[in-house]
């Protein structure tokens, strides 16, 4: 595979700095600054080597099947739930994310929205926007004291916990999984425990299936009369029905929503939410990683990604493949082999180039689950005839050649 031929489609409003690096590596870029829904994938995906998404281009198994030439998916985003990563697995389709650029974009907006709630500032501000002056002490509070209960102790979960110990909150966390435990921050073993004692409840859960209506209305229920809640996560994992209820009784005092169930393709298009209308929720348009900041920084480490995986075959921090960075001598031609992780194959492609001739200067395996990455280079020898033979095997899954 030459640059040259390596076509890119990015949509949703991609960084011009992830442009930029696809261009001068001499890929083809077209950019789009909406999501597509499924049939209009499959009308422009032919052609397409690589695609990068954000959150609401959804990646299926029917686009994946009209997707012949592609070769990776960049989730210019952190998760990854919006692509069928099975079937992107089965039709030799490598996924790359951006894990860490947007956290801490996402954790301000989640300590400015704890400190807008417990002041009130909503109400407030719609207020003098009426013209009205309500200079009032009442329900208004210091988030100094107060406890805050983070539920998924991961990047950003361990982030908020740190800035919010610093503001002078009580910390506690529930997560699934062990976890350690940053400054004084405490671990709650049931989500249960964590309720009981949480002034603000904030959701930082992956977006896995089995996380669906995670958090509903026992759980609810189960806050503190008076507390707060923030979901920045997934807007499936919350029983929204359920979180208006509270709200009107007066039991919850607040709530911060960025993500929904269901969102609008664009920019501009109406937004429908049961959560619309209520006092002291602030609702915003799925922006915890919109931040220039993050956005560049997400443009340019998946971009890298995309560069590295066509000119060298580097899958590291790949989300579906084995993560390989085999660094490459002058002069050789690469084999990028990803196969079903069974005994043997390398054994095989090894044989193969054996009985030709091929000297290999370089090789490295990896295997998670299913798959079997390995790249093989050579100096010279390696012919079309074995790439064909290798690419006739069984267990293969994709065979590249980087000249």
């Amino acid at each position: 595979m030459t640059a040259g031929k390596v076509r890119v489609l990015l949509l949703e409003q991609i960084h011009p700095d992830a442009v930029e690096i696809l261009v001068s590596s001499g890929f083809e870029v077209e950019s789009i600054d909406r999501a597509l829904d499924e049939n209009e994938l499959i009308e422009r995906i032919a052609g397409v080597t690589l695609i990068g998404i954000r959150s609401k281009t959804h990646i299926t198994a029917r686009v994946l099947e009209a997707a012949t030439d592609l070769v990776a998916i960049g989730a210019f985003c952190i998760g990854t739930n919006q692509i069928d990563l099975a079937a992107a697995s089965a039709h030799g389709v490598t996924v790359f994310n951006a894990p860490f650029s947007n956290t801490r974009s996402v954790v301000e907006l989640a300590i400015a929205e704890i400190i807008s709630m417990t002041r009130r500032l909503t109400e407030k501000n719609a207020l003098m926007h009426d013209g009205v002056w309500d200079k009032s002490a009442e329900g208004a509070h210091e988030v100094r004291g107060r406890t805050l209960g983070i539920v998924g102790y991961g990047n950003i979960g361990t982030q908020l916990s740190v800035l919010a110990e610093s503001l002078g909150m009580k910390v506690l966390f529930f997560d699934t999984a062990d976890k350690l435990a940053l400054g004084n921050a405490q671990r709650c073993l049931t989500l249960k425990d964590l309720l009981a004692e949480a002034d603000v409840v904030t959701l930082h859960v992956d977006g896995r299936p089995a996380n669906a209506n995670f958090f509903g209305e026992d759980d609810f229920a189960a806050m503190r009369p008076g507390s707060l809640f923030l979901n920045l996560s997934r807007g499936f994992v919350v029983d929204y029905v359920a979180l208006r209820s509270h709200i009107e009784r007066g039991h919850i005092a607040g709530a911060a929503v960025d993500v929904f169930p269901v969102e609008p393709k664009g920019r501009g298009d109406e937004f429908r939410s049961e959560l619309r209308g209520l006092a002291n929720v602030i609702l915003t348009p799925h922006i915890g990683g919109s931040t220039e900041e993050a956005q560049q920084d997400i443009g340019r480490f998946v971009a890298g990604k995309f560069r590295d995986f066509v000119l060298s075959g580097s899958t590291s921090m790949s989300v579906n493949v084995p993560g390989l960075a085999l660094p490459r001598a002058q002069g050789t031609l690469r084999l990028i082999h990803l196969h079903r992780n069974v005994p043997g194959v390398l054994a095989r492609v090894n044989g193969l180039l054996a009985e030709s001739g091929v000297n290999v200067e370089a090789q490295m395996l990896g295997t998670s689950g299913e798959l079997g990455y390995v790249v093989t280079d050579s100096a010279s020898g390696t012919t079309q005839a074995i790439v064909d033979q290798i690419r006739a095997m069984p267990e293969t899954i994709r065979l590249r050649v980087i000249f």
